[in-house]
Formats: structure tokens, sequence, C-alpha cells
């Protein structure tokens, strides 16, 4: 539990969910189960994002019912002398009212006993569809009880609705204090980059056998020397024609002078998460044809930051990182204009493709690829189909969301050449993105993870030093 932030925040978040449940509804949200990791061990726990929005809680096995009303029931462990020996403190319902702000807690035994109650009479049950595995079975066992009770008089839910599509609004959009979180945890992580291109260019000077699970480390010692909790996905580190890789895990491939580097790498702080990814030679010189393609990526990521902004389209950052990349891919021959076209032939028939396989960015918040529809709440009827130049399947397009302030997204564009017909041998295994993380403002956007270099000239500066 952060004890730094105010009950009161999570009291008008599910106060704002509550009057968005109907005239009789209730809400169940369930954290996160233990997972075993092998026998007589866990993975490290992590709660549940939805749960967590709600009341800032962070121990396993425990339940929030929230009604209409603004009414909110938290089911959470006992105190247990013998178990906190082995596992660690427990806050207990007794406790709980008062430092998480809701109206009643009970033991988590007694969750069974009690929902039942709790649903009888309601119109409708709102909870999170298809992300906790059995939770329909478990509510359909507590509708079951309270429709044997209607003959005493007792009405039963009639409607099931998805508690997700309210919560993914809201978490959308966030608040000052969200944005202040994840503005330390970019901050968190821009270091750990840091570090990584500082100890690559030092190890490699002082003639040691570097492996990418050494600049691992070095991130790993940031993190959590910066009061991280965790990563917040499982970071990649990958050497000359790993980068390749879209999802490459940091292994154990040596590193050389003369090829570059891809760390994509974040840390989570307090719930939030950062997603950083930044490209660099590792010796700290870049080559000339790795110059030429790291600044093509680099002048797409600004085409896609100056697109972002209100009133643009989520869609609009990648549609600029591609007509800048595309042209690239013509001038500097990895694309051969007598087979493909023009520019516009290029990105109408997406020949790109074969070497930008990815959007450009993401949602991002309490989970790495967070919450939120990428379509336009009022626009959803308007469909249009269009047929794949590549696949020949049949799409369906729907009008792209509108940024406004308080989003937050990632902008990443990268290149990723392999070797094929055609394609020039200098640029062979070069694989390249640069990932920064924005928080749309009026004005346009805050990119909050700059606070590791992306220049090719910063770059090399900071790993001579």
């Amino acid at each position: 539990m952060n004890t730094n932030v105010p009950t009161s925040l999570y009291a008008q978040r599910r106060a704002r969910m509550a009057r968005q449940l109907g005239g009789n509804g209730v809400a169940i949200v369930p954290t996160a189960p233990e997972r075993p990791r092998n026998r007589d061990s866990d993975f490290l726990y992590r709660h549940d994002s939805y749960f967590y929005y709600l009341t800032g809680f962070t121990e396993p096995n425990a339940w929030l019912v929230v009604a209409a009303d603004g009414t909110s029931t938290l089911f959470c462990q006992p105190k247990d002398t013998e178990r906190e020996i082995w596992d660690g403190f427990r806050l207990g319902p007794e406790a709980a009212t008062a430092a998480l702000g809701v109206n009643e807690a009970h033991p988590i035994g007694e969750l069974d006993a009690r929902l039942p109650k709790l649903l009888e009479n309601k119109a409708s049950v709102w909870f999170p569809f298809a992300t906790h595995a059995g939770l329909e079975q478990r509510i359909a066992g507590w509708l079951s009880q309270v429709r044997s009770r209607v003959r005493y008089g007792a009405l039963c839910p009639e409607e099931q609705h998805d508690l997700c599509a309210v919560l993914d609004e809201m978490r959308l959009f966030k608040d000052p204090h969200e944005q202040d979180v994840m503005r330390r945890a970019a901050a968190i992580s821009a270091r750990a980059h840091v570090r990584a291109m500082k100890a690559s260019a030092r190890m490699l000077r002082e003639g040691h056998d570097l492996r990418e699970y050494h600049l691992d480390a070095e991130l790993l010692h940031e993190f959590r020397a910066g009061g991280s909790q965790y990563t917040a996905y499982g970071s990649i580190v990958a050497a000359g024609a790993n980068a390749c890789v879209l999802h490459y895990r940091a292994d154990a491939a040596p590193i050389r002078p003369g090829e570059l580097v891809l760390i994509d790498a974040g840390c989570e702080l307090d719930g939030y998460a950062s997603d950083i990814t930044r490209t660099f030679p590792a010796d700290g010189k870049f080559t000339g044809p790795q110059r030429t393609l790291y600044d093509l990526v680099l002048a797409s990521q600004q085409a896609a930051v100056d697109a972002t902004k209100p009133g643009a389209r989520f869609t609009d950052p990648h549609d600029a990182a591609v007509k800048v990349l595309a042209q690239g891919m013509l001038d500097t021959g990895l694309l051969d204009r007598n087979k493909v076209g023009t520019l516009d032939d290029v990105i109408e028939k997406r020949a790109y493709f074969q070497f930008y396989m990815h959007r450009t960015g993401h949602w991002i918040g309490m989970d790495v690829h967070d919450a939120g529809s990428y379509v336009e709440p009022g626009q959803t009827g308007e469909v249009s189909e269009r047929k794949d130049p590549l696949s020949g399947e049949v799409i369906k397009n729907r009008p792209s969301r509108i940024l406004r302030p308080g989003m937050a997204l990632t902008i990443e564009p990268g290149l990723y050449v392999r070797p094929g017909e055609g394609v020039p041998e200098a640029f062979h295994h070069i694989g390249i993105r640069i990932e920064d993380d924005a928080i749309v403002t009026p004005e346009g956007c805050e990119l909050i993870t700059r606070g590791a270099p992306v220049k090719a000239d910063e770059i090399e500066a900071l790993m001579r030093g």
C-alpha cells in the first residue's frame, strides 16, 4: 500500500465509478492471485491494476464490492501472527476501513457468505470480463444463491455488464498524481539507460567480455536503486542482429565493438509503468550506415511527436512516422523505386512493412500497454472496409481515438533490416528503435523520458565520458 497517497484519491475514483453503475447496480473487483513459480516458491506478487486503481491496496487475496450509492466493502486477509512471521505484515479488516477509506471491511473467508446478500435486490452486476479465470463461474454461484431466495421476495440482478468499459475510460486520462508518478518512473528508467550506455563503452574500452546480461544487470541496479518495485516488463537487451527480433529478451549473446545495442526497458514505480527504447553503438561510435538509419528513425520519431497533440487522432503519429520512414527507405535504397514505385505507392501497398512492422505507439499507465479504447467512443458506428494489400484480409476501420490532454502514450518508430534480396549489405542486421513516453498537454505533448539522450551526437558524447 502506498501510504504517500491520500485515501480520498481512491475514494473519488470509486465514487466516479459508482455513478456509472446505473440506479441499482453493484460492482465486484478482485485483485490478482498469487501464482506459483515452482515448488514452495511464488512469482513476485503484483496486484491487479483495476483493483489497485480503486483501492491503493497491494496485498493479495482481496476483493472490492462497490454499490451504485457509493458504499464500498473490502474483503481482505485477516491478521494472523503466525503467517505474518513468514509472509509479512497484513493490514487486516479492522484497520482497513480507516487506512483505505472504505465503508466496511471483512475477512476474506466471509466472501462467499456475504456476497449473495450484497447482490440481493440489485438490478445489475458489473465485473471485469475475461480478466480473472473462474470469476464468471464464481459470480454465477452467488447469483444462484440469490435466486434460491426469490420465493422470499428477493430480487436477483437481471443484467451483467463489463466493468472494464467504465474503468478503462477512467484510466485513459491520467490525473496529476498519476502524471507525477509516471514522471518519476520515467526519470529512473532514463538513468538506467544512461548507466547501460556508459557501462557498455567502459567495459569494451577495458577489454572485458561484454554480454547482454551485463547490461541487463546495470538496468536492474538502477531501477531498484531508484526505488522501483519491479520492471514494467521483461527487459529487451539485443546486440547486433538480435535487435531485429522485436520481442527479444536479454540473454547471453556477446556485445562487440562496431555493433548496435537496442535496449527496450522500463521500471514500474508505485503501480505505474515506464517504457523507453534506446539504440546505441556498443563502443560509443556509430558507423556510417548505422548513423544513416539512426538519423532516419529519429526524424520519423520527431514527426510523430509533432503530430501528438490535442485534436489529433491516435493514428496520426503513426502515419507521420511511416511517411518519413518510407521516404527514407527509398532514399537509402532499402526499397527499390523501380520495384515499389513512389512514396504514395509504398504507403498504399505497405511495402515499408518489410522493415517497419509495428505500430508507433500504445497507451501507457498502470499497465505498460494500458487500458483504453483506440476507437473514438462517439464514432464506433462509422465503419469502413479496406482490403489489406499484404494479407488480403478485409479489415474494418473505425475512426481512431481523438487525443486529449491527460492521455499518455508511447512514441516508438523503428527500422529492422534483415538480409534479403536487393537489401544493401551495409545495412544488414541493423535494428533500431527509439521510444519515449508522452503525456498529451493542452499545447502538444510532454516527453517525460528524455533524461536518456536520443540524438546521435549526444549519445556518442555521453559514451566517450
